[in-house]
């Protein structure tokens, strides 16, 4: 299991004195960017193969609260990947000082070609790199069906409508 620690600041509390939640999603997106660095995916080799990291969801479930004066930690564990690297799913955890589960985060991502601008499996090398990373006890190959097992698509409206809004 991946791990790091993270100093509580002043601007990571909100109007309840304690972590908010936008805190929350920040350390576990530095935690996967760090996680991604450390395993093959930096810039340089990300630039080489013109891709970024995007992500379809988080869903975060809040156990207990979390103040200001002793650090936090984060977790990551791989829990999905798909067979040809193009979508992949992250497990984080939020650990208090004294080891308590704080809150819980899945979720899941893709690849983007950024010449194209469309979903892209991972070159060989970048996909034996993250097959190659410890995984959780549950982790699952994914599959397309998997990034819409919740049920939402977009619901457009026409450009005169958003005037009557």
């Amino acid at each position: 299991m991946y791990t790091k620690k993270f100093e509580i600041r002043w601007s990571d509390l909100d109007a309840n004195r304690h972590l908010a939640n936008s805190a929350f999603v920040n350390f576990m997106s530095h935690t996967r960017m760090s996680f991604l660095t450390e395993n093959g995916f930096g810039h340089k080799q990300l630039s080489h193969y013109n891709l970024g990291p995007i992500v379809f969801y988080e869903h975060i479930y809040y156990f207990k609260e979390i103040f200001a004066g002793e650090p936090v930690r984060v977790s990551l564990e791989l829990s999905g990947l798909s067979e040809d690297g193009m979508f992949f799913e992250f497990i984080h955890r939020i650990f208090d000082h004294n080891g308590n589960n704080c809150a819980t985060c899945e979720m899941m991502g893709s690849w983007l070609d950024l010449d194209s601008r469309k979903l892209t499996r991972l070159p060989k090398e970048l996909f034996d790199q993250l097959d190659g990373t410890p995984k959780s006890k549950d982790f699952r190959v994914l599959t397309k069906e998997d990034t819409r097992k919740h049920g939402k698509s977009p619901q457009n409206i026409r450009p005169e409508e958003l005037e009557k809004l």
